[in-house]
């Protein structure tokens, strides 16, 4: 079974990419490499059983185990020390990936509140772009009562464009619903 995405992707997207930004490679024309899944949890220091819910959660809502993430330093001021659990991300990449995007794109997005598109304002200048989501009970995945505590999400979309302008065409010819 492949993926909707992946399909407009080779047969539409790459080659208006090809021509609009007149590439002469093949390889050249920018695609999705991965997405990036991350919860990052401060309470997580207190008390352990957030992560263990996240790390659930986010299983449901990618399909894949996360990651859990740890400190890499001590912070005092926020009673932080190396090697505590503090979130977990999980990376998508291929058939998953676009499965997911699938679902983002149409299924989750719309489920917010006043959706009016996510912002531009995310790309980081090298073709990458990041958003963040308040809850993770817009993902039909999640069972709201077996919710203890609204946690909020990254994601982040690698691509192998070399500027915003390219990641935003990109983005844009695969249905994603910007801010106008």
């Amino acid at each position: 079974m492949t993926a909707r995405y992946m399909k407009k992707y080779f047969e539409e997207v790459k080659p208006a990419l090809s021509k609009e930004f007149g590439y002469t490679s093949p390889m050249a024309v920018p695609r999705f490499t991965k997405i990036v899944i991350n919860m990052g949890l401060g309470e997580g220091t207190a008390n352990p059983k957030v992560i263990e819910s996240a790390t659930k959660e986010l299983a449901q809502i990618a399909g894949q185990a996360p990651m859990v993430r740890r400190a890499r330093k001590s912070i005092a001021a926020f009673k932080l020390r190396a090697g505590m659990e503090i979130g977990c991300a999980v990376t998508l990449r291929r058939d998953r990936m676009f499965e997911f995007y699938d679902r983002l794109v149409n299924v989750a997005l719309p489920r917010v509140r006043d959706f009016r598109g996510v912002p531009i304002k995310g790309f980081d200048g090298r073709g990458n772009y990041t958003f963040g989501l308040r809850d993770q009970l817009i993902f039909p995945e999640i069972d709201y009562s077996k919710i203890d505590k609204l946690k909020g999400l990254s994601v982040t979309i690698v691509t192998t464009a070399r500027t915003d302008e390219e990641a935003h065409r990109l983005l844009q010819m695969m249905d994603f619903p910007f801010r106008r």
